[in-house]
Formats: C-alpha cells, structure tokens, sequence
C-alpha cells in the first residue's frame, strides 16, 4: 500500500469525525455492533487490526478467509462508518510489500 491510500484513509477518517462523511454516507453508518454483526453474518468477516487515527476516531480492518475486506471508521459515540470494502485481501502480501518490512 501507497502512503497516499494511507494519508486519504485518515483524511475521510478525519472528516468522518467533523460529521461530513457521516452527513454524506449516512446509509453506510451505523451502530459498531449492528457493523461488526453485519459483516460477520453476510461476508464472514472479523477484525484484523485497527489504529488511532485522532483522539476522535478509530479506523479498523475486517478480513474474512476469502479475501473481503472492509475498512471502518468508529468515533467516540460508537457509530461506524463503511469507508470502503472489496476483495482479494492478502496479508502476507500486504505486510511484504510495505517499506522496511
């Protein structure tokens, strides 16, 4: 992964915690619990990893042993956001194609 895909990531993560992309994508917010069950039910996916983007919010990774993956953003309230999801996850690639790794 690029640092730009990483730097945009934490930008909509940011703006998601000024309220912007949840005004914008209020379809794909909801209660974390209502996610996190969402995407164990429909696509077999569990968390992965997760970081601190602000004080504000938390960006975590969902992976099923298929290969789908979803990026979500939760604040402080405990309302999550669907940033992006695909396809073809690969850890071991991922982690070999990162600097210094």
């Amino acid at each position: 992964m690029t640092r730009g895909f990483w730097a945009t990531m934490a930008v909509a993560a940011v703006a998601m915690s000024a309220g912007a992309a949840q005004a914008k994508a209020a379809a794909q917010c909801a209660p974390r619990a209502d996610v996190v069950k969402a995407l164990g039910d429909k696509f077999h996916e569990s968390e992965t990893a997760r970081g601190l983007v602000n004080p504000s919010v938390i960006l975590e990774v969902f992976v099923s042993e298929q290969g789908t993956w979803t990026l979500l953003a939760t604040d402080t309230q405990g309302q999550s956001c669907v940033i992006m999801a695909g396809e073809g996850w690969d850890g071991a690639t991922m982690v070999a194609a990162l600097p210094g790794t």
